[in-house]
């Protein structure tokens, strides 16, 4: 199950321009996780979200049990310049996400593997509230929470298998510049294990007595990065839930998955890539990693 935001994204980068396209970190997570497991996702959305975005969703088998519909759609506009790693904020309009509420559903209680996109820490510890028995949760966080709700961001922490941040969310929340260090006081409130994104440089999976680095792929074309973090997280839990394998060496083939999913992401604007993506597609790259690692 995914918690998280579904959006309308106007984006511009170096390389073009949308307006109003399928966005929010739910959104992402869910469609990347599709590719290996059959999430459900926990959101809100308004009267004025296409409904060709809905079919999307339902094509992919996204249940959409617990999405809500009502006010207006939670819009986001960005930009990128050449620095593809940051986006830039224009304007957010919350518009229904303001009052969002975890309403359950009862079939989503018994969920075992969830997924907390980034959405306020609140909003993500009511959704762990509501389930019943969970067995492995991974929860996914941004700079704005840190700086906002660094006190429920902790609490949060504290209950999680896996937590998931960039390599500055990691820096900010630890005070601290060297990521190994970060990663080890996060280790100390909990989780099994703490996961660093690098952005085009990759990932970083810490454990209590391990740590494996990730590479990123080399793209020759990047389009549009947003929602790169969101497919990561949605795939890593996606295949960890296909597999049903928690064990440190089934989460690096899991982290390379999420890597994958994310480097084709980031080929097209909005989920224009994963639309046309193919398990044959994921799996002659998840080659391409294991080979760019041989040495």
């Amino acid at each position: 199950m995914i918690t998280g935001t579904v959006a309308l994204d106007t984006i511009q980068t170096p390389f073009g321009k949308v307006e109003k396209a399928l966005g929010g970190s739910a959104a992402y997570a869910s469609f990347a996780a599709s590719f290996f497991s059959k999430p459900n996702i926990l959101s809100v959305v308004g009267n004025d979200f296409p409904k060709e975005y809905i079919e999307l969703l339902k094509k992919r088998q996204i249940n959409l049990d617990g999405l809500q519909i009502t006010g207006k759609t939670f819009h986001w506009e960005g930009f990128y310049e050449f620095d593809m790693n940051e986006a830039k904020t224009k304007k957010t309009e919350l518009n229904s996400l303001a009052d969002f509420r975890i309403k359950m559903p009862e079939n989503y209680k018994e969920t075992k593997y969830v997924f907390l996109a980034n959405i306020d820490p609140d909003l993500q510890l009511e959704t762990l509230n509501q389930i019943k028995k969970p067995k492995f949760i991974v929860m996914d966080t941004m700079n704005f929470w840190i700086s906002g709700k660094k006190k429920s961001l902790i609490d949060l922490i504290k209950k999680v298998d896996v937590l998931l941040l960039n390599d500055g969310e990691a820096r900010q929340l630890f005070n601290t510049a060297s990521l190994v260090k970060a990663s080890k006081e996060a280790l100390k409130l909990g989780p099994k294990a703490v996961i660093i994104k690098k952005g085009e440089h990759g990932s970083l999976l810490f454990t209590k007595d391990k740590h494996f680095s990730a590479p990123g792929y080399p793209l020759e074309e990047i389009k549009d990065p947003t929602g790169c973090g969101d497919c990561f997280g949605g795939a890593f839990i996606g295949y960890l839930a296909k597999t049903g394998d928690l064990s440190e060496s089934n989460m690096r083939k899991a982290v390379i998955y999420g890597s994958v999913v994310a480097s084709y992401n980031a080929e097209d604007f909005s989920l224009n890539r994963l639309k046309t993506l193919t398990m044959s597609d994921i799996e002659k790259r998840y080659k391409e990693f294991k080979d760019i690692r041989e040495f």
